[in-house]
């Protein structure tokens, strides 16, 4: 049976979110990926790079996306149902760690999914060397292999968009964590609209919500004919916030559909408008499933003795 049609039940308690961006970490507006602003962001900004986060903050910074906000808390039994879950973390200037991103151990314990905008800006310049960063997983600090960073844009392409918003990096050495599974075929959904209970996982928290990580229950409203890569982008209205990048989109029998990339109008508590204001995700397809199985058996060959 199709997701689309498996898609009614309901999917989780509370919602979820998504992670925070670093000093010069992705954000989005519209379809696009982009850099940081450089001065404060405005409603029309997405996903924009979150300070360090402050014990107290005013309600406009701390207000969800949308009017109603059934965001909770990750718990370790959210984290068995959703393993990989992980957080980037990036040094400033100064030298100072911060978190930057959601991140996901996926098919090998060496092998980490994220979005490309943590690297590149929209006009895929560079905003901040792997060397900088480094992956956290169940409590623990993982280095990445610096040159061997795969970004999902076209060698002729000129700028990042939502559908080849997306990166895979090696770890220096294999995490001692339990990972998301590669899936095994690209989600089954019919491009338009459609209403897919889903579930968003915010390992990493993100600046609109005062825990460390959320999790919450929304729906995937439409589905955009396959643009860059043969991959189709995920509109939804799962709360966000700045920095929100990188969250995992799953469907009800806990698969992952989607990474999340950017959202429209943060904090502007609007109602959702599936033209105007909307989050964006990519879906687990195309080049970037291809990417994802062609590193697993690489990683697999290495292991045989």
């Amino acid at each position: 049976m199709a997701q689309g049609q498996r898609a009614r039940g309901v999917l989780a308690v509370c919602g979820l979110l998504a992670l925070f961006a670093g000093p010069s970490g992705g954000t989005a507006i519209g379809d696009d990926a982009t850099h940081p602003p450089a001065h404060p962001p405005s409603e029309a900004t997405a996903e924009a790079v979150a300070p360090v986060r402050e014990p107290a903050r005013d309600i406009t910074e701390t207000a969800a996306l949308y009017p109603h906000d059934g965001r909770c808390d990750l718990t370790g039994s959210d984290r068995a149902r959703y393993p990989g879950a992980g957080v980037l973390w990036c040094r400033r200037s100064d030298g100072v760690p911060q978190k930057a991103a959601a991140a996901w151990l996926i098919g090998t314990p060496s092998l980490v999914l994220l979005n490309a905008h943590n690297f590149r800006n929209r006009q895929l310049e560079t905003t901040r060397p792997v060397g900088d960063c480094y992956f956290q997983i169940g409590g623990r600090n993982y280095d990445f292999v610096v040159g061997s960073l795969h970004l999902g844009v076209a060698a002729d392409a000129t700028r990042l968009h939502i559908t080849d918003d997306w990166a895979l990096l090696r770890l220096v050495r294999p995490a001692d964590a339990p990972r998301q599974p590669v899936p095994e075929a690209a989600p089954d959904l019919s491009t338009g609209d459609l209403s897919l209970p889903v579930t968003l996982v915010a390992p990493g928290g993100h600046q609109n919500y005062r825990g460390d990580s959320s999790l919450e229950a929304c729906t995937i409203r439409r589905i955009d004919p396959p643009t860059e890569g043969g991959i189709r982008r995920a509109r939804h209205d799962c709360n966000d916030g700045y920095g929100g990048s990188g969250s995992g989109l799953f469907d009800e029998a806990g698969r992952l559909v989607a990474m999340q990339s950017a959202s429209l109008s943060m904090n502007s508590r609007h109602s959702f408008d599936i033209e105007f204001h909307y989050g964006s995700a990519l879906l687990i397809e195309g080049e970037l499933l291809d990417a994802l199985r062609r590193a697993q058996r690489e990683d697999t060959t290495l292991q045989v003795p």
